[in-house]
């Protein structure tokens, strides 16, 4: 589904590169989480994938097919994104804001207003939603519109960009959850990008850690917490501690 070969990213006058030399296979129905310090390349590594940045060397594959032969709408059309800072666009409705890609792709009215009937009862929000102001919203329910606009045209694949940060760790979790519920129900491939380790190993198949803007750890949770990956070792000792902790406190 995605492929990613020897995918290197430089920014102009940066002293190394952002991204070095990454080659991963996503296939189709997982859910990968990138994890690593800050400024190890995650985020730029995940918006090769929809060419939000261009690789300045390396190829990727989308669906068996290198990624630069789409023209660059078509691309990014097809794979739903969300981010950290929701980004609805606060002059339109819920609905408008929901509505923007199949619109953007010419679908009929009919076939887009059913589409957004359909997405917009997976994120479990009262109908009457749908035709207030994102401004109305809480952050929670900003971030779930925000996925609903993500799935609006029916993207197979998926990438998140520290989708829940800004959240409260109950809205968190609970947004987390649904949206695993939703990538398991609706057969997505997600990739997203998270600084929490805990929400990576709750949430994906597989966790990918960066450092230094190359891989130095891909495997399941369970082995990451197991310690079976030195190099990873830092980044997942604090959710060890912390459920060692909480074990403790519940005695």
């Amino acid at each position: 589904m995605i492929e990613l070969l020897g995918v290197s990213v430089a920014y102009d006058g940066a002293p190394r590169p952002a991204v070095r030399d990454v080659s991963l296979a996503i296939p189709a129905g997982e859910f990968v989480a990138l994890v690593g310090p800050s400024g190890s390349g995650k985020t730029s590594l995940l918006k090769t994938i929809n060419r939000l940045i261009a690789p300045t060397s390396g190829v990727i594959r989308i669906e068996d097919r290198d990624a630069a032969e789409f023209p660059t709408h078509e691309l990014r059309r097809r794979i739903g994104y969300v981010f950290q800072g929701v980004g609805l666009f606060p002059h339109m409705s819920v609905r408008e804001n929901i509505a923007i890609t199949p619109s953007l792709l010419g679908w009929p009215r009919e076939q887009i207003v059913a589409r957004v009937d359909a997405v917009f009862d997976l994120i479990a929000l009262p109908r009457d939603y749908l035709d207030r102001a994102p401004a109305a919203l809480s952050g929670g329910e900003r971030q779930r519109v925000a996925v609903a606009r993500a799935l609006a045209a029916e993207p197979r694949i998926v990438i998140m960009d520290e989708p829940f940060g800004a959240l409260d760790p109950v809205t968190r979790d609970a947004l987390g959850q649904a949206y695993r519920a939703l990538h398991e129900r609706m057969g997505l491939t997600t990739v997203m990008v998270t600084h929490d380790t805990q929400e990576a190993a709750l949430l994906a198949d597989r966790i990918v850690v960066l450092r230094d803007g190359a891989v130095v750890a891909d495997d399941t949770p369970r082995a990451m917490l197991s310690g079976a990956h030195p190099e990873a070792t830092g980044l997942f000792d604090t959710p060890r501690r912390q459920a060692a902790a909480i074990a403790d406190l519940a005695r």
